[in-house]
C-alpha cells in the first residue's frame, strides 16, 4: 500500500536539476577517486605508520570489501526510504571517514577508517545513479549517464596519478590523499541539500530484510577475502581455500533461500532473473575487469616494466581516459537522440575486446604509441558500454524497483572487477617469477625466482633489466585472458533484447517490466513531469527535504 504524505513543494527547475547533477557528479568523482588515490602513496603511508606487509594489503582491501558488500543493500534501502536522506547520510559517512583516515596514527586506525569509508563509497556509487533515475527519464538519462560513466572511469584511472603528485609534493604529504576530497564533498552536500527535490512515495508497512542483508554481506566478504589472499597467503588447493570459499558459497546459498521468501528482499531474485538484467550483469563483468584491471596492471607495467615514475605512469594512462571521456559523452548523446541502446553496447564490447587483444602482445620494449592505441580502444569500449548496461536494466523496471536493479548490476560489476584483478594478479605473479628465474639462470644465478618484493632500483644493472623485462613481458598474458573474457561480454550484448528507452520516469501501472524491451515500438508511457508541470498531475509529491 502506498500513500503520498510528503509536504508539497515546487518541482525542480532546469537550473536546479543541473545544479543537482553537478553536485551528484562531484561527490561521485571524489568517492571513486578515494578508492585508487592511495595506490601510489601506500609505500610512504605504511612506512610512516610503521606498518607491515599484511597491513599494506588491508588498507586497500578494507575499503573494497565493505563497498562491494554494501552496494546492493544501499540500493534496496533507496527503494524503501527517502533517497535524498540516504545520499546525505552516505556523504557524511564518507567525509568523516576520510578525515579520520587522514589523522590516523597507526595502521589499525587507518584500516578501520578505510572500512567505514568503504561504506560511504558503496552508498555514493549506487545512490548517485538511483537519484539520477528518479530525476530524469531513461531516454534523457542516456546523455547524462555518459557524463557519469566518464566521471567514474576518469576517477578510477586518474587516482594513481593524483596520488603520485600528492606524495611527490613536499608541502602536501600522504595525509592529503585523504584530506583532498573533504572540501569537495562538503560543497556537494550543500549543493544537493539546497537544489535536490525528489518526487517521493511514502510506503506503509515496510519490513527490512535484515537476515538477507547480513547473509549477503557475510558471504560476499568471505569470498572477496579468499580471492584477495589466495595464491599469496595460501595455495588455491588448500584447507584455507576450501574453508573460505565453501563457507562463502553456503552463506550466499542461504541468502538466496531467504531472498526467495521475504516480502522485501535486498536483491529481488525476479529482477536479476529477467533476461536483460542477467545478460547486463554478465556483460558488466567484462567492463568491470577493464575499468579496474586497466588501472592496476597498466600502472604497474609502466612503473616496473618500463621504469617510469608514479606520476609519469599516471600521465601515460591518459589515452585510456581520453577514450572513456570521448566515447561516453558521444554515445550518451546518441543514446538520447535515438532512444536505442543495444547497438552501442555491442559496439563497446567489441572495441573493448579489440583493445585487450592489442594489449595482449605488449612486452617491455613495445613502442609507447602502440600501447597508447590499445589503451584508447579499451577506454572507448568502457565508455560506450559501462553505464548503458545499467540504463538497460533501469529502463526495464518500474521506478519503485530501480534501486534494487541498479544495485544488482553495480554490485556484480564491482565483484567481477575484484575477482578479475585478483585472478589476473595471480597469473601475472606466476609469469613474473618464471621469467625472472629463467633470466637469472642465464646469468648463472640459481634459485632467484621470487622477484615480487625486490627493490628494483637497488639491484645491479643486469639483474634490474631482467626483472623489468619479466614484468613487461608478463603483462601481455593477462590482457590475453581479459580479451577472452571480454568475448563473453560480446555474446551477452548480442543476446540482449533490443531496448527502446521510455520518455516517462515510471512504467504505467498496467505495463509488465518486459514490455519496456519491445524491439520496434516504444511502449505507451505517461510523460515524465517537467519543471513547468503542475506537481499534482504527476501522481507523486516532491520531497520538501
Amino acid at each position: 500500500m502506498q500513500s503520498s504524505s510528503a509536504p508539497a513543494s515546487a518541482p525542480m527547475s532546469r537550473r536546479q536539476t543541473l545544479e543537482a547533477l553537478s553536485g551528484l557528479l562531484l561527490v561521485l568523482f571524489v568517492a571513486m577517486l578515494s578508492a585508487t588515490v592511495v595506490s601510489t602513496a601506500l609505500p610512504q603511508i605504511i612506512g610512516a605508520l610503521k606498518g607491515s606487509q599484511s597491513q599494506y594489503t588491508w588498507v586497500v582491501t578494507a575499503t573494497l570489501l565493505v563497498s562491494t558488500a554494501s552496494t546492493p543493500i544501499w540500493g534496496k534501502l533507496a527503494d524503501l526510504y527517502d533517497k535524498k536522506l540516504l545520499l546525505e547520510i552516505g556523504i557524511v559517512i564518507f567525509t568523516v571517514a576520510s578525515l579520520v583516515s587522514g589523522f590516523a596514527q597507526n595502521t589499525g586506525q587507518l584500516i578501520a577508517a578505510r572500512a567505514v569509508q568503504g561504506l560511504g563509497l558503496g552508498a555514493l556509487q549506487i545512490l548517485v545513479q538511483i537519484v539520477m533515475a528518479s530525476m530524469i527519464s531513461p531516454r534523457d538519462r542516456g546523455r547524462y549517464y555518459g557524463y557519469l560513466g566518464a566521471v567514474m572511469a576518469v576517477a578510477t584511472v586518474g587516482g594513481p596519478l593524483l596520488g603520485g603528485l600528492i606524495v611527490d609534493a613536499s608541502w602536501l604529504g600522504w595525509r592529503w590523499c585523504f584530506f583532498i576530497g573533504v572540501p569537495f564533498a562538503v560543497v556537494a552536500f550543500g549543493l544537493l541539500h539546497k537544489t535536490l527535490h525528489l518526487p517521493t512515495v511514502r510506503r506503509g508497512g515496510v519490513k527490512i530484510d535484515y537476515w538477507g542483508a547480513l547473509l549477503i554481506a557475510a558471504g560476499v566478504s568471505l569470498l572477496l577475502l579468499w580471492i584477495t589472499f589466495v595464491g599469496e597467503s595460501f595455495a588455491w588447493v588448500s584447507w584455507e581455500s576450501f574453508t573460505m570459499a565453501g563457507a562463502g558459497v553456503v552463506l550466499l546459498a542461504a541468502a538466496v533461500w531467504v531472498e526467495a521468501r521475504v516480502a522485501e528482499p535486498v536483491v529481488p531474485l525476479d529482477i536479476i532473473a529477467r533476461r536483460n538484467t542477467a545478460l547486463s550483469i554478465v556483460a558488466s563483468l567484462a567492463v568491470g575487469m577493464a575499468m579496474f584491471g586497466g588501472a592496476v596492471f597498466l600502472g604497474q607495467y609502466f612503473q616496473i616494466g618500463r621504469g617510469y615514475s608514479p606520476t609519469e605512469a599516471g600521465l601515460l594512462t591518459i589515452p585510456m581516459m581520453v577514450g572513456v571521456l570521448g566515447s561516453s559523452t558521444i554515445i550518451g548523446r546518441l543514446t538520447t537522440k535515438t532512444a536505442r541502446v543495444k547497438p552501442y553496447i555491442v559496439f563497446g564490447t567489441v572495441v573493448l575486446t579489440a583493445g585487450f587483444a592489442a594489449l595482449s602482445v605488449i612486452d617491455h620494449a613495445t613502442p609507447l604509441p602502440y600501447v597508447a592505441f590499445g589503451m584508447l580502444l579499451v577506454g572507448i569500449g568502457v565508455g560506450a558500454s559501462m553505464q548503458n548496461l545499467v540504463l538497460v536494466v533501469q529502463n526495464s523496471v518500474p521506478l519503485k524497483e530501480v534501486g534494487a536493479a541498479s544495485g544488482a548490476v553495480t554490485f556484480f560489476r564491482s565483484l567481477g572487477g575484484t575477482i578479475g584483478v585478483s585472478v589476473l594478479g595471480a597469473v601475472l605473479a606466476n609469469h613474473v617469477a618464471t621469467n625472472i628465474t629463467r633470466g637469472l639462470e642465464r646469468l648463472g644465478i640459481q634459485g632467484g625466482g621470487a622477484g615480487g618484493d625486490l627493490d628494483i632500483a637497488a639491484l645491479p644493472a643486469p639483474v634490474r633489466e631482467i626483472v623489468r623485462a619479466a614484468y613487461g613481458d608478463a603483462t601481455g598474458h593477462i590482457f590475453l585472458i581479459s580479451a577472452g573474457i571480454a568475448v563473453v561480454g560480446i555474446v551477452a550484448a548480442l543476446a540482449l533484447k533490443p531496448v527502446v528507452l521510455r520518455d516517462a520516469l515510471d512504467l504505467p501501472a498496467d505495463t509488465a517490466p518486459e514490455a519496456a524491451t519491445a524491439p520496434e515500438t516504444a511502449p505507451e508511457t505517461v510523460p515524465a513531469p517537467r519543471p513547468a508541470d503542475d506537481p499534482k498531475e504527476a501522481g507523486v509529491t516532491p520531497s520538501g527535504r
